[in-house]
């Protein structure tokens, strides 16, 4: 259920305009399910879950290519993200460290597609972004982690 809202979320950003005139700068809020999903079904079932996410979102947006650039983002991002967990136990810091690692691991993608190391210039601009994007998507998914404990709890 998770893989589906977070490919819904996906789809549904891909057609907003962009928030600014800078390429590439995202709000990432389908990472609000893959972070939830460390805390409702774990480790496994997070990664289970974006990498569906990847899949079925390059094919139902029709655009394979950014295939190769989302599993380089989001594999680095949920390393990010279980080692934030893990060493700070925060979800705020572990949506921050996902979504830089997120933007450091898609120009990767890019520097190995076009041999050139002229893109990581780039990166200093989506480090910033990714700090903004990845403190909102933590501070949602947090409010939302805050609900479910609350509602398990009076149940």
């Amino acid at each position: 259920m998770l893989s589906a809202c977070a490919l819904i979320i996906f789809i549904l950003e891909a057609q907003l305009p962009p928030l600014l005139p800078i390429p590439g700068v995202k709000p990432g809020l389908a990472n609000i399910m893959t972070l939830l999903a460390f805390f409702v079904v774990g480790r496994r079932g997070a990664f289970a879950g974006l990498f569906v996410r990847i899949i079925l979102g390059s094919i139902f947006t029709g655009n394979m290519m950014s295939m190769t650039f989302s599993l380089f983002g989001g594999l680095a991002a949920y390393g990010a993200m279980l080692l934030a967990l893990k060493l700070i136990g925060n979800t705020i810091a572990a949506s921050i460290s996902g979504a830089i690692a997120h933007n450091a691991g898609q120009i990767l993608a890019a520097v190995l597609f076009t041999k050139t190391l002229q893109i990581v210039y780039y990166l200093p601009i989506l480090i910033i972004s990714a700090v903004a994007t990845g403190l909102f998507t933590g501070v949602i998914c947090a409010a939302v982690i805050k609900i479910i404990k609350k509602r398990s709890e009076g149940s």
